[in-house]
């Protein structure tokens, strides 16, 4: 269940791997959890998916706007780091950021996953995307408000890898 999302200023830097999160906040629901007891891998994928529409939204780009224009941001690569077990009644932060951007083709976005409250960093990932043409499948150059739009969201770098 998505509950907010916001861009997070008043939070302590520390507290995330980059500067100004953009972050969604999410109650872990038994559908989220496998046989092992704990939140399927895939999950995770699906609450990055939304944390990067919540912020695509705030930054003007929405999901109706890319079937507008027949353009989107595709996953290219995701490379995450698990790192502890999200449970079932968890809460959890999923913070994302624009870590790169050629501005032509390619976006690259980080994403943490924390259980709230305390912070405890549960999970770590990297998404490259690549600009789509939506009816032909092709990668193609940004359009104009997407170069404008996805920017790099903070280069001071405050966590680990």
């Amino acid at each position: 269940m998505l509950v907010t999302g916001r861009s997070l200023v008043s939070r302590r830097v520390a507290d995330w791997d980059f500067p100004n999160p953009h972050v969604v906040t999410l109650e872990v629901a038994a559908a989220d959890i496998d046989a092992y007891d704990h939140v399927n891998n895939a999950v995770y994928l699906s609450w990055f998916d939304r944390a990067a529409w919540s912020h695509s939204a705030e930054l003007g780009i929405s999901l109706e706007e890319c079937v507008r224009i027949r353009r989107g941001m595709a996953a290219h690569r995701t490379e995450i780091d698990y790192l502890r077990a999200a449970v079932l009644g968890d809460h959890v932060s999923v913070g994302t950021w624009i870590v790169n951007t050629d501005g032509k083709l390619r976006v690259e976005r980080r994403f943490q996953v924390r259980r709230e409250p305390g912070g405890e960093t549960l999970a770590r990932a990297r998404t490259d995307y690549v600009c789509i043409n939506l009816d032909s499948g092709r990668a193609t150059r940004m359009p104009e408000s997407f170069s404008r739009s996805y920017v790099i969201t903070d280069s001071g770098r405050t966590g680990t890898d």
